[in-house]
């Protein structure tokens, strides 16, 4: 009887076909994602065309401004601040909204305002009352508020700092940081001097 075939390789006949590549698969789902993604923000950025946020300081005055014989400074800060958001199309849900005073780059007062929801095409008044108590200065920035004092003035910048979300129709996006800055804030003393309106640089 003959014997078998010399060189015969059912392997290699017969080669096993393999798995497809997992990783490859991944990589090019996350490629499209991403490209599906891109093009969802350029669709809603051409629809919806959002405007900046306009911020301004419409009123503020002191009241029991004292600096003591220890450099220690007392004071209440009355502030009202415009929110005007021109967008057709968009709401804006502030969920942290901090607001802080500052006097040559020192800060002397802060408060927090409760989470609001502000709509589109609205203009919304906060008003808020930092307040100073027994805030020790630098004495260079103590040196400052006597001089202005002396003026009957107090020159001072107002800061915000929120966490936004953006609403439009029923999707919400995810949460930006807003930081509003206002100066200068000047406040004069005399009653007779009409406070003039201070509109703020606000990045997002």
């Amino acid at each position: 009887m003959p014997g078998p075939e010399t060189g015969s390789n059912p392997a290699r006949l017969y080669p096993r076909s393999r798995p497809p590549n997992l990783l490859r698969c991944i990589a090019i789902a996350a490629i499209v994602f991403l490209i599906l993604v891109g093009l969802a923000i350029l669709i809603f950025w051409l629809v919806v065309r959002p405007s900046k946020l306009e911020y301004s300081v419409d009123e503020a005055s002191v009241h029991g401004f004292n600096l003591t014989g220890a450099n220690e400074l007392n004071a209440s800060f009355n502030l009202t601040l415009r929110a005007d958001n021109h967008n057709h199309r968009v709401g804006v849900y502030y969920d942290t909204f901090d607001v802080e005073v500052w006097i040559s780059d020192q800060r002397v007062a802060f408060t927090e305002v409760a989470p609001f929801y502000q709509g589109h095409r609205n203009v919304t008044t906060i008003e808020v009352d930092p307040m100073a108590r027994s805030v020790p200065l630098l004495t260079s920035v103590a040196d400052n508020i006597k001089h202005d004092r002396t003026a009957g003035v107090v020159e001072m910048e107002v800061r915000v700092r929120a966490r936004i979300r953006f609403k439009v129709g029923l999707a919400k996006t995810r949460h930006y940081v807003m930081t509003v800055d206002c100066s200068p804030v000047v406040v004069h003393f005399a009653r007779s001097t009409r406070f003039v309106r201070t509109y703020c640089d606000v990045d997002i």
